[in-house]
Parts: structure tokens; sequence; C-alpha cells
């Protein structure tokens, strides 16, 4: 009879030496975390060095992967646009972290340019969300929400038009 957790098999001496994977490659290493998501060259190289890939060699393979269209700074920015403008975060929130993340500021700028949605619409729905209904007598509660969207990096233009969009419905 075979005790429970022990499989159940034959005793290990019997099963013979266990074969070892081999030790995957900078690049197989970058593809495995590309292929979960969207990385900055920055992220992606930052990411190889810790787990004990050299700078230089790490450095090679983003390039090399840039340079194949695996990995794309491009890619890169419009996701993190369209997931954060999704969850509510204005465009210098985006900026911010785009700019945190090693994404050259022209293209930056570009990719908050392109972005074909509305700033103050993603505020109004931030704020329908969070059921956040401003009262238009009571001044602490106006500065609350208008300090709530610009934390979350929306423009006084856009935090006035959000404001005044919630009062109107």
């Amino acid at each position: 009879m075979t005790e429970p957790g022990d499989g159940g098999g034959a005793p290990p001496s019997s099963m013979g030496p266990r074969r070892r994977r081999p030790e995957p490659t900078p690049a197989q290493r970058a593809v495995a975390l590309l292929t979960r998501r969207e990385h900055s060259r920055k992220e992606l190289q930052r990411k190889l060095e810790q787990r004990g890939i050299a700078a230089v060699d790490a450095q090679a393979t983003v390039a090399q992967l840039d340079a194949d269209g695996w990995q794309s700074d491009a890619r890169f920015a419009e996701s993190l646009l369209r997931c954060r403008a999704g969850s509510g975060y204005g465009p210098a929130y985006i900026r911010a972290e785009l700019g945190m993340h090693g994404v050259p500021a022209d293209l930056i700028t570009a990719v908050l340019d392109a972005f074909d949605g509305d700033w103050v619409e993603v505020a109004c729905g931030l704020l329908r969300r969070r059921s956040t209904r401003p009262s238009c007598t009571d001044p602490a509660a106006r500065r609350k929400t208008a300090e709530f969207l610009l934390r979350r990096g929306f423009s006084m233009d856009q935090l006035r038009a959000a404001l005044a969009m919630r009062r109107g419905e």
C-alpha cells in the first residue's frame, strides 16, 4: 500500500535521472514576457537583467526583437493609453506613466494626439462610475471632485467641462 503524497509509483531510485530543461536564451525569455503583454524597451531590458542576463546581452536582445517587430514602443504606448483611458485616467497621468517607461516624448505626443476618444467623456464616465455627483451649492464637494480629477491627470478645461456635463444630467 502506498502512502498519500508519494505518487504511488516506482521508487525514485528506479526512475532514472531527471532531465533538466536547457536554460532559455535571452530572446526566449523576452518573447515569453512579450506574449503576456506589451513591454517598453526600457521595461523589457530591465526585466531581462533582473533574470540574470548581462546588460549588454539584454540590450542586444531587445534591439533585435524591436528590429524583428516583436517589441514596439508604439504598440506599448497605444496599449497603455487604451487601458488607462478605459480605467478613467487623463492625458497628463498617461503621459507621465509612459515617460516613466522610457517611451520617447515625441512618440508619447503622437499617441496622445491620435487618441480617438473624448477626454471629457472619459472624466464623466469616471465620475458616473464613482457615483460622484458634485453639488452645485457645496464648494467642498466640488473641490474634492476637482482634486480627484486633477490627480487622475485631467486638465482644468476637461475638469470644468466634465463638471458642467454632470450638473446638466
